[in-house]
């Protein structure tokens, strides 16, 4: 009777020679570590995409009165976030309509309250309340905001042409008057200067040809004229001296400023011989 070695109680089977080995070399030359599994990627940001377009058409709201038209020029600020530049501007001109309703609904009430001449008014009302608002309110859906421009009825322009012309008209005249007076004033006292300078010099009289026939003339008579209306004053200071005189006070304070003053005005225009 032949016996199994395997079937041995509490007996181990022999390990493989070609096991051996391998784990003798294993033990020598350790196995790399196999790589770790890539980490999950980062949480995709949403992007923010804007797309700004300009309305074909103005959209016309009634004037106070509703005689005449506003005609509002839009611009639409469109936001849109994980969404591609082509794709937000397809849906922008696709609710165009939608986007002009609702700013015609909020601006007609408004538009009502102002005269037709006073486009100006209402766009700086209309962007007051406008402006920094949005639509949708909520949701992650692509929303816009509005820029408005307001313009009269073309009516209106006309009339308003001939009251502009005036205006602007008459605010070049007014103009054109302040520069000539600046002008005047400053040759004015220029030439002030001038006479003053050339009255105290004796040789005045010669040389003042030499700028010209006319200037000479001029300064000719503007001479005489102040020394002639000199002789009327130092006739009525001396009255005034005289009078003091008359009168019995004596030599006052009064009297003797009165009499500096003459002789030294007198002194100035060398009429010291002719008053005496």
């Amino acid at each position: 009777m032949s016996t199994d070695p395997a079937g041995r109680p509490g007996t181990r089977p022999p390990v493989p020679r070609q096991l051996g080995r391998r784990r003798w070399w294993h033990a020598l030359f350790p196995p790399a570590e196999l790589p770790l599994p890539p980490a999950p990627p980062p949480p995709v940001v949403p992007t923010t995409v804007t797309f700004r377009q300009e309305a074909p058409a103005p959209i016309l709201v009634p004037a106070k009165g509703d005689a005449f038209d506003f005609r509002l020029h839009t611009t639409y600020d469109w936001v849109a976030q994980n969404m591609t530049y082509d794709e937000l501007r397809f849906r922008a001109e696709r609710y165009l309509g939608w986007a002009s309703g609702i700013v015609r609904e909020r601006a007609v009430d408004l538009a009502r309250d102002h005269e037709p001449h006073r486009s100006h008014d209402l766009e700086r009302a209309l962007n007051n309340r406008l402006g920094g608002q949005r639509w949708p309110r909520e949701g992650n859906l692509p929303y816009f905001g509005v820029l408005l421009r307001v313009s009269p009825d073309e009516r209106v322009r006309e009339r308003l042409r001939p009251y502009w012309e005036d205006r602007i008209k008459l605010e070049c005249e007014h103009e054109l008057q302040k520069i000539r007076a600046a002008q005047a004033d400053d040759l004015t006292r220029r030439w002030c200067a001038v006479l003053q300078n050339l009255e105290d010099d004796p040789v005045t009289a010669h040389a003042a040809r030499l700028t010209g026939e006319q200037f000479a003339e001029v300064f000719r008579r503007y001479v005489e004229e102040r020394r002639e209306a000199v002789p009327g004053l130092v006739k009525l200071l001396h009255e005034a001296v005289r009078g003091h005189g008359d009168l019995g006070m004596g030599p006052s304070e009064y009297t003797e400023a009165w009499d500096a003053a003459l002789r030294t005005y007198e002194r100035q225009h060398g009429l010291s011989e002719r008053a005496n």
